[in-house]
Formats: C-alpha cells, sequence, structure tokens
C-alpha cells in the first residue's frame, strides 16, 4: 500500500511538471521560453506549475466557485482555455489571485513573485511576441518586495580548513576528485549547474581557463590560479589512469563529462550536495547550513574583500545585472560596521554607566 501511495504521489509530481493539460497558448509560451530565450529547465518546470496554478484558479473565478480544498482544486480542467476566456482576465483578476496564494497556499514574497514572474512573461508573450492581445493587464503590476538576505559565506580560515580536510582523508577513494570540485567551487564561484556540466572539452590545453555555460546558456570563461591548475591536474591524470584499470567499467555515458560519480555516468547535482554535506561535517562546518551556492558566494565575498572590483566581479560570476553582484559590497559594509562594535572604545558609555 505504501508503494502504491508513493508511486501515486510521484506521478502526479510528474504530471505537474510537464506541458500537458496546459493551454495551447500556455504551452506555446513554455516553448518560447525553452528554444528561443535559452531558460533554464528549472525556470520552466516552475512557470508550468505556477501557469497551471494560474489558470486553474482563474477558471474557478470566472466561473464564481473558487474552492480551495486543493484535491478538487488539482483536478481543474484548463485544457480547453482558450484566447477568448484569456481577454477577460484583468488586473483585478491577477491582483485576486496573489491575495489567494498567499492568504490560501500561505505563499511566501518569493514565491508569489515567481509566480507574478510566469505570469507577467505569459502575457508579455501573448502581448509582444504572438500578437494575441492589445493590452497587457499584468505589465504594472508591481512584485512583492523581496528581503535581500547577506548571504552566506564561509571565512577564510575555515575555507582552508575545508580544502585540507578533503584532502587529508584518506578514507575517502574519491577525495582527488572531490578536492578539486571544493578548489574550482572556492575559487572560481561556479554555479552548482555549471561545474557538473563541464566538459572535457570546455577545458584549455594548458588547463588555465574553462569555458561555462551559464544561465541563458550564455558562455563565458573562468580562469584558472595555480592551486585550480594543480587540482585539475591532479584529477584528470586520477581519472585517466582509472579509466585505463582494466579492472574499471568503461564509462556508460557521456565520456565528455569531467566530473564523473562512482557509476561512471556525469556527476549529478545532487552527488555533488551530497558530497558537500559529508564534507562539510568532516570539517566540522556541518552545522552551518552551507551549500554549494555558499561556496559560491564565498569565493565572490573572498575576491571582493582582497581588491576585485565589482565589474570584473560580474563578470566571472556571470551576472547579468550588475545590481546582483552589489549584495557583496554589502557584506563588507556589514563587516566593517561590526569590526567598528568591536572596537573596546564601542563600549565606553556603558563602562561610564557601571562607574557611576
Amino acid at each position: 500500500m505504501t508503494n502504491d501511495k508513493t508511486k501515486t504521489k510521484s506521478s502526479a509530481k510528474t504530471q505537474e511538471n510537464n506541458i500537458d493539460g496546459l493551454p495551447e497558448l500556455a504551452k506555446q509560451y513554455l516553448m518560447y521560453l525553452a528554444t528561443i530565450k535559452n531558460s533554464s529547465k528549472l525556470t520552466v518546470r516552475e512557470y508550468i506549475f505556477d501557469l497551471r496554478v494560474f489558470f486553474r484558479f482563474m477558471k474557478s473565478r470566472k466561473l464564481n466557485h473558487v474552492n480551495y480544498n486543493p484535491e478538487e482544486f488539482g483536478e481543474i480542467d484548463i485544457s480547453d482555455i482558450n484566447i477568448e476566456f484569456i481577454k477577460t482576465i484583468t488586473k483585478e483578476d491577477i491582483f485576486e489571485f496573489l491575495f489567494f496564494m498567499s492568504e490560501q497556499r500561505d505563499n511566501i514574497n518569493n514565491s508569489r513573485a515567481r509566480k507574478l514572474s510566469a505570469v507577467k512573461g505569459f502575457f508579455k508573450y501573448l502581448t509582444k511576441q504572438a500578437g494575441k492581445l492589445d493590452v497587457n493587464p499584468a505589465e504594472n503590476i508591481e512584485s512583492p518586495t523581496i528581503k535581500q538576505a547577506l548571504p552566506k559565506y564561509l571565512s577564510l580560515e575555515e575555507s582552508v580548513d575545508l580544502l585540507n580536510s578533503v584532502k587529508n582523508d584518506e578514507n575517502n577513494k574519491n577525495r582527488i576528485r572531490d578536492y578539486c570540485i571544493i578548489t574550482l567551487f572556492l575559487n572560481c564561484g561556479m554555479r552548482l549547474s555549471e561545474l557538473t556540466g563541464i566538459n572535457l572539452t570546455d577545458i584549455s590545453l594548458d588547463l588555465t581557463s574553462i569555458r561555462i555555460m551559464g544561465k541563458g546558456r550564455k558562455e563565458r570563461f573562468v580562469y584558472l590560479n595555480e592551486p585550480c591548475v594543480k587540482a585539475l591536474a591532479d584529477y584528470l591524470e586520477t581519472k585517466r589512469n582509472s579509466e585505463t584499470n582494466n579492472n574499471q567499467p568503461k564509462l556508460i555515458k557521456d565520456e565528455n563529462a569531467l566530473f564523473i560519480s562512482r557509476n561512471r555516468r556525469r556527476i549529478s547535482n545532487s552527488a555533488v550536495q551530497k558530497m558537500l554535506d559529508t564534507s562539510f561535517f568532516k570539517a566540522g562546518l556541518s552545522d552551518k547550513n552551507y551549500s554549494p551556492h555558499k561556496l559560491r558566494h564565498t569565493a565572490a565575498t573572498l575576491m571582493y574583500q582582497n581588491g576585485v572590483d565589482t565589474r570584473i566581479l560580474q563578470e566571472i560570476l556571470g551576472h547579468e545585472n550588475l545590481n546582483t553582484t552589489q549584495i557583496y559590497t554589502h557584506v563588507a559594509n556589514s563587516q566593517l560596521a561590526e569590526a567598528a562594535n568591536k572596537n573596546p572604545l564601542s563600549k565606553i558609555e556603558k563602562i561610564n554607566r557601571n562607574k557611576k
């Protein structure tokens, strides 16, 4: 019975993540995102879910029987929604949808902002690209305010401890590979998907640069410092020796992949995450709730703290907008404020009060 329930939930989740059952115009928009805009698979998958919820709400609202029961709401057929129905959707309807997601679904600002982005993108497509609408009802709707939290990152000492812990772990048969992965994270500021997507053909012959495929399939080059070159050379030598060993099975899939897992396939994002969780634990950093993205933040923060200009940092990280990179200046400012508070003279008023 448990297995049947698990299969049912898995099947339902898979169905929610594909375009089956969506209105035809929504399918066209999602294909436009994937093929013309080169949006990531994750973005497309999230927008599939967001638009499905949006249209179910709109159909319920227009028929005057919004049902908040998740099971019944999830059964609403939206495949028949056409352009005539979509033309009836107003700005007020979209506001009601956002209110519904907040009050009935407990969506935080980040989630509602993403859903609004999906809706605004859809209506912009219908207006600008498809020419199906004359007026875009979502055009001037402001996105919910998202509180920009300062990124978590490792200190220089913690970074060194992590690297040394992996390098010296003789019980880990993949320590050379893992050390190389973490070295690239900490020195180059790669995203997780960028690292796992590296091919052997992306690496320069002298091992001094790697071509990275970033968000929106935008290419950039990252240049490797001496520790990266050394770690990469050691790993490639180990990888070659492993592949020429008669006792090792041949690669099952994607022989061009740089990093491979124990099953001889390209290493997955989840496998890297699991490896990092283990590495953080062994280095005594498991209580920090670190992740691959925290290593990216660490690389960016350490570079900025040591004089790298924000525009150069923008190129290194592959940020499309400089404002995204500016967060690291706020990190530095917060450290300056913390340093000022640690000055013993900052307690002078308290000292004087105690004397009185």
